[in-house]
C-alpha cells in the first residue's frame, strides 16, 4: 500500500510561513534542490491545498523554459508537470497540469487513494496536513528544518489534544545547515524504505 508522506519545511522555531505568507528564508541551494527531486520524482502524485497548488501553477510550469531556472530548479519543473496532482479545495472549479480536485479529506477515498498502483503520496501544506492528521492519515513526515527563527508565522502542526508516536527513520545534514527530520507512525517503524 502506498504512503502518505508529509514533506515540509520549517523554520527551527517550527513556522513554515511568515505572517505575510513569505518563504523568502527558505536555503533551498543546487544540493537540497538536487535531494528534493531525487526524493519527489518516484511519487504517485502530490497533495495539496488550493493555495499552495496554485502558488506551484504560477511558477513551476514553465519555470524551465527560463535560462535562470537552470539546473535541479529547471529538472523539477518537469517533475511537477508529470507528476499527478490532487489539490483539495472546496471551491476550485477547474485545474490544470495532469490535477484531479477533491473537495474534502474523506479518509475511505484517502485509502482508496493509498491502495493504488504506483509511488507514495507526498503531502503539502500545513492546513490540509491538519485535515490529514485529525484523520490519522499520515505514514511518514519529511521535516527540513532551516536554520533561522522567523519569530511568528504560520505553524507546521496545529495544537491538538492527540499523540501521535513516531519513530526516527533518518536524519541528514546538508552544506547550507539544513537538517531533514524523517520519522514514519510508530507502528511503521518496522517497516525500510
Amino acid at each position: 500500500m502506498r504512503k502518505i508522506i508529509l514533506s515540509m519545511s520549517v523554520s527551527l522555531d517550527g513556522f513554515i510561513e511568515r505572517p505575510d505568507r513569505r518563504i523568502d528564508w527558505h536555503l533551498v541551494d543546487d544540493e537540497l534542490h538536487r535531494y528534493f527531486n531525487e526524493h519527489l520524482k518516484g511519487m504517485g502524485a502530490f497533495l495539496s491545498g488550493r493555495v499552495t497548488h496554485e502558488l506551484m501553477a504560477e511558477f513551476w510550469p514553465t519555470a524551465d523554459a527560463d535560462p535562470a531556472n537552470a539546473g535541479p530548479m529547471a529538472e523539477f519543473a518537469g517533475i511537477w508537470r508529470d507528476t499527478p496532482k490532487i489539490v483539495f479545495s472546496r471551491t476550485l472549479e477547474r485545474a490544470d497540469w495532469n490535477t484531479t480536485i477533491m473537495r474534502d479529506v474523506v479518509p475511505e477515498e484517502i485509502m482508496a487513494l493509498k491502495a493504488q498502483p504506483g509511488g507514495d503520496l507526498v503531502l503539502s501544506g500545513a492546513d490540509l496536513a491538519a485535515a490529514f492528521m485529525a484523520h490519522d492519515l499520515i505514514d511518514e513526515y519529511r521535516v527540513y528544518v532551516h536554520p533561522v527563527l522567523i519569530g511568528r508565522g504560520k505553524p507546521l502542526f496545529p495544537t491538538t489534544d492527540a499523540t501521535t508516536a513516531l519513530r526516527l527513520a533518518g536524519t541528514r545534514t546538508f552544506g547550507n545547515g539544513v537538517v531533514l527530520l524523517h520519522y514514519r507512525r510508530a507502528e511503521d517503524s518496522a517497516t525500510t524504505g
